[in-house]
């Protein structure tokens, strides 16, 4: 299926697009004016289930730069090389995130600014649509809203550890949105955590689809989970955490090679790759077009250093070139750049290794250093490796081999790295000698975010421009 948001002359200050409609068919793109043949009115749109669901799957789907709004795998390039995940081998826009010189003016940071936003707009559009609407059963209107307030809380969160306080939109009037000012940090996370609580009470355990492309009750406590650990919320943290692990419904997935493929049974939440020619962007970004090549996104020494003798995650989860006798890694958890007809990778948005640490950094916090040894040793298992060396009666020393684990397990998703360096920063349970000043060289507290591009201050008088940034 294809979409397309029909917008007008410019993209607004926080890029809205006007997606008035999504979908007729597989075959029949929208446009706009409204009077166009091959549109449909708004509420023709939502005139029933089958109209409704065509454009609840629209904002699913993975397409690159149509409906989900992670589909260009910017997130985890900028995130990797601001982390030293990795580092760029050649000169542009991405450099700039490495070395810690971003400007207003760096094209990816504009992208990673107005994708999630057109995205939220046809997001606010479904929730209006199915609001109120008596042509829909009331247990239809309850899934639909259910879903769409976990996709809108995944962006909101990503947004904000982005870009700190941002402009907060939950409707689609364009004249208001276009102008509204950055919210703080703090009422941010109060609609993430409202749209969260919502979700829980309308979502059940059960997928709604046979894939898990659309959120069930497991991946919102998943994000809810997510967000209070990273709120310091310990409790709330591990409470969500533990009730994912212990649902039952997902096992760790071995071997390795399977974990990120369609049907894994790690996933919590995984979307097919819609694209009818190529891969996951990450697959297309980061693996080389030949194994005598160089890679363009070389996995930087400090992370290749964390992985322990023999550990699979090395072997398995990062690809290797070998040029003029040196050794290349580069990022490989997604692997095909073609589309596939079986052994499909679809893109993960949340699994089970994940949660296992989420609990894990929350018990420790708690002082469950019991629990926190044991979440580790589970992930370490599964990766080929023996039990941790860590001392279990030291908070600290548990800490650190949460974060030491999260580094291999997480690498290249999700801006995990990136977001764990600036969300402890202040955390002096954390040795400082792990924490971003003393490992990531140039960085300092003002690029803990990114600007605010200069196309949407120019265009939104009210939005202000990050500390550190000209």
């Amino acid at each position: 299926m294809k979409k397309i948001f029909s917008h007008k002359n410019n993209i607004l200050a926080v890029c809205l697009l006007i997606a008035v409609s999504t979908f007729v068919s597989c075959k029949k793109l929208l446009e706009i004016p409204p009077n166009s043949p091959t549109a449909i009115t708004r509420a023709e749109q939502f005139v029933d289930s089958a109209s409704t669901l065509s454009a609840v799957v629209g904002t699913y789907t993975y397409n690159f730069t149509q409906g989900f709004a992670y589909g260009d795998g910017y997130l985890t390039m900028a995130t990797s090389l601001s982390a030293h995940e990795i580092k760029y081998t050649s000169t542009a826009d991405q450099q700039q995130f490495y070395n810690y010189s971003l400007t207003p003016l760096n094209s990816k940071v504009n992208s990673l600014w107005n994708y999630p936003y057109s995205s939220i707009y046809a997001v606010n559009d479904v929730l209006a649509g199915v609001t109120g609407n008596s042509n829909l059963s009331a247990s239809f209107i309850k899934q639909i809203t259910g879903e769409m307030k976990v996709l809108r809380a995944l962006y909101y969160f990503n947004h904000v550890n982005l870009f700190g306080g941002v402009p907060l939109p939950t409707s689609t009037d364009y004249s208001v949105n276009a102008q509204l000012p950055q919210a703080p940090i703090a009422a941010v996370y109060a609609q993430i955590m409202a749209d969260l609580a919502d979700a829980k009470t309308k979502l059940s355990a059960t997928y709604p689809s046979n894939q898990r492309a659309r959120p069930n009750l497991y991946v919102a406590l998943a994000l809810q989970a997510k967000v209070n650990l990273y709120r310091e919320n310990w409790q709330a943290a591990y409470n969500e955490a533990d009730s994912v692990i212990k649902s039952g419904v997902y096992t760790l997935g071995t071997p390795l090679t399977g974990v990120f493929l369609n049907g894994s049974k790690e996933a919590i939440w995984q979307i097919p790759v819609t694209s009818s020619f190529q891969g996951t962007a990450e697959a297309s970004l980061f693996i080389p077009s030949s194994s005598t090549r160089n890679p363009t996104y070389v996995v930087t020494d400090s992370l290749l250093q964390q992985f322990d003798t023999g550990d699979l995650r090395l072997t398995t989860w990062l690809g290797k070139n070998v040029v003029s006798g040196i050794n290349l890694y580069y990022p490989a958890k997604y692997k095909q750049t073609s589309k596939l007809t079986s052994g499909q990778e679809d893109y993960m948005i949340f699994r089970l290794g994940e949660v296992y640490l989420i609990r894990a950094e929350a018990a420790a916090q708690l002082n469950n250093l019991g629990q926190a040894v044991t979440d580790v040793n589970t992930i370490r298992t599964r990766a080929g490796l023996g039990a941790s060396t860590v001392n279990a009666a030291s908070q600290t020393a548990v800490l650190a081999a949460v974060r030491k684990e999260r580094r291999t397990e997480l690498c290249f998703e999700w801006a995990n790295r990136w977001f764990d360096l600036n969300r402890t920063v202040k955390d002096a349970k954390y040795p400082a000698n792990g924490q971003a000043a003393a490992v990531l060289d140039g960085y300092t507290a003002n690029y803990a975010v990114y600007p605010i591009p200069q196309a949407q201050l120019q265009l939104n008088s009210h939005l202000i421009q990050n500390p550190g940034y000209h």
